[in-house]
């Protein structure tokens, strides 16, 4: 007899990705537009059903959902306290709402930390026991596994990377605090650093890439720059990485893990990102910790959906 599969949902602030698991493949897979779903009980009929649609087309049993969601969510507890990027979500305890309605165990957290969950077993962290994963894009994410398990802290919210200051004084961050790391290298950041010297007159093949049209920028034209020998592009991955560089420095000396894994979109800029990352924790780690691996991401976009079917999966019968 054929065992359950899990069946893993990625909700994003562009899409909602839902699909059936088996181990780290992906067996049916749906996607959903998240701007059709204005408020959480929208998001939460969608969901039911999609999850319904899945099952039906499937001809197999399944055993449990997992959920990975970006915000601050009480594990176990499944209480969703707010979303990044998602509109109204304010205190809704999702998983007991889910499970009711679909009869099945539902386990809700954290979208980088089901990100880590699945490269720790199957992508970049695999035989580490101690593996900091770090997410670049819109924001800065991160997740934690300590001693063999996933770290979630006190109220399911430790690995907050991006809100690690920098400084003393600096802008402020949408977490209320000052100088935090996501405030210099999220993607808004990134782009602002680059018109910013645009429009300072700095030489650069980056508006013959886009027509000069300055709206068109996107971190992927930085990337396309830098291959071809762009200097503007090339430094503004040194300066992002020497910064993110500067915020790991601390993470290593704090907790010493084995290997840090980089993903989410802006990662894709590869080795002119990674390399000032790696030379700044080597100039700047403590004697002893400076070895420490950093890694791109190896499962890519598939990484919140294989993780959060591993989360369920993880957690029967609980």
């Amino acid at each position: 007899m054929r065992s359950p599969l899990t069946l893993g949902v990625d909700i994003g602030g562009t899409f909602i990705k839902l699909g059936l698991v088996q181990e780290s493949r992906i067996l049916l897979q749906e996607s959903l537009p998240s701007a059709s779903f204005p408020h959480p009980k929208a998001l939460q009929d969608g969901m039911v059903e999609a999850i319904r649609s899945l099952i039906h087309e499937s001809d197999r049993s399944i055993g449990a959902v997992g959920i990975g969601i970006p915000g601050l969510v009480r594990y176990p507890q499944g209480m969703v306290h707010s979303c990044v990027n998602l509109r109204g979500w304010r205190h809704v305890p999702l998983r007991r709402l889910l499970s009711r309605r679909l009869r099945l165990p539902v386990w809700v957290d954290n979208d980088v930390n089901v990100m880590t969950l699945a490269e720790w077993k199957y992508g970049a962290g695999q035989g580490a026991k101690n593996l900091v994963c770090l997410t670049l894009g819109t924001g800065v994410g991160g997740g934690l596994v300590l001693e063999g398990q996933l770290y979630r802290g006190k109220q399911g919210s430790a690995g907050e990377l991006g809100h690690i200051p920098l400084s003393e004084k600096g802008p402020r961050c949408s977490c209320g605090g000052m100088a935090c790391l996501e405030r210099y290298v999220g993607n808004r950041e990134i782009l602002q650093f680059v018109r910013q010297r645009l429009s300072k007159g700095v030489k650069s093949q980056i508006p013959r890439l886009i027509d000069h049209n300055l709206a068109r920028l996107t971190p992927e034209v930085i990337d396309r720059a830098c291959e071809l020998g762009d200097r503007l592009a090339q430094e503004t991955w040194e300066w992002v990485g020497t910064r993110i560089g500067l915020a790991l420095t601390g993470v290593v000396n704090l907790l010493n893990p084995d290997r840090i894994v980089v993903g989410g979109g802006i990662s894709k800029a590869g080795h002119w990102l990674l390399d000032p990352m790696r030379q700044t924790v080597r100039r700047r780690a403590m004697q002893g910790l400076k070895a420490v691996a950093i890694v791109p991401a190896a499962l890519g976009s598939s990484a919140g959906l294989i993780g959060a079917a591993l989360l369920a999966r993880q957690e029967p019968g609980r």
